[in-house]
């Protein structure tokens, strides 16, 4: 039996003549940081919504801490522990950071009916949510509007709504983007800490985080997974550096 976390088995998705993903079988195992890697094409967001459940796949298999998930939906995933955070951000700009973290507890809760009770007076939720907040360095912001903090903070508050699902693996997609080389080293430095809580699935462009982070790499070309290994093993990888890295190995 395989002591995965998270695991992929023969996932594949095409669309039309184009197959995005082929066969694409990895693990997330317990502790580690697993960064998924590739071109611009290379079908990486369209694994990680198969992952996520927001794609369901033609062929293969989601499983999540051994049970099988694919036919699961995301809000289902979510509530068994699996947490995504997003290129894009998908926070409520106009609430507050509090309301935000308190909102994502609401959903892992899987009673969305309380969000007819005002969440502040939820002790539950509440102490969850500042939990979460004070694991990212936001409690002193919790009352600031998600719209007034910085590129970095929002980041910080997406791991955070993240952490309310208590969650049992991550899916983290490119959270160093538009950070700027000291907004990357303090996440790297975030991330680096977080595995213990969790382990951490991590699509990222950013090679220095990645090499500075990864336990594995996975190298995705064309839809398909073409080398995982070490960083060293990946860097000297020849197919790799031919495909992807070049003078970044």
């Amino acid at each position: 039996m395989s002591d995965a976390v998270l695991e992929t088995r023969g996932l594949s998705k095409a669309f039309g003549a184009l197959k995005a993903t082929d066969e694409v079988s990895l693990d997330l195992r317990p502790g580690e940081i697993h960064a998924l890697i590739g071109p611009n094409g290379a079908g990486k967001s369209t694994l990680i919504a198969q992952v996520s459940g927001a794609l369901r796949p033609d062929r293969g298999s989601v499983r999540l801490e051994g049970r099988d998930v694919t036919a699961r939906s995301v809000e289902a995933r979510a509530r068994a522990g699996l947490a995504r955070t997003f290129q894009i951000s998908a926070l409520a700009m106009e609430d507050s950071v509090f309301e935000n973290a308190a909102l994502g507890a609401l959903g892992a809760s899987g009673r969305p009916w309380r969000f007819l009770r005002p969440v502040a007076r939820d002790a539950a939720l509440r102490d969850r949510a500042m939990a979460a907040l004070e694991r990212v360095g936001l409690q002193d912001a919790a009352d600031t509007p998600v719209s007034a903090l910085s590129h970095g903070q929002r980041r910080q508050l997406e791991v955070a709504v993240a952490l309310t699902l208590q969650p049992r693996a991550f899916v983290m997609d490119e959270p160093m983007a538009g950070l700027g080389a000291d907004g990357s080293r303090r996440m790297t430095g975030f991330l680096d800490g977080l595995r213990d809580e969790a382990p951490i699935l991590l699509v990222e462009h950013d090679m220095d985080a990645v090499f500075a982070l990864a336990d594995r790499v996975s190298v995705l070309v064309s839809g398909r997974v073409i080398a995982t290994g070490t960083v060293a093993e990946i860097r000297r990888d020849p197919a790799v550096q031919a495909a992807y890295l070049g003078d970044s190995a």
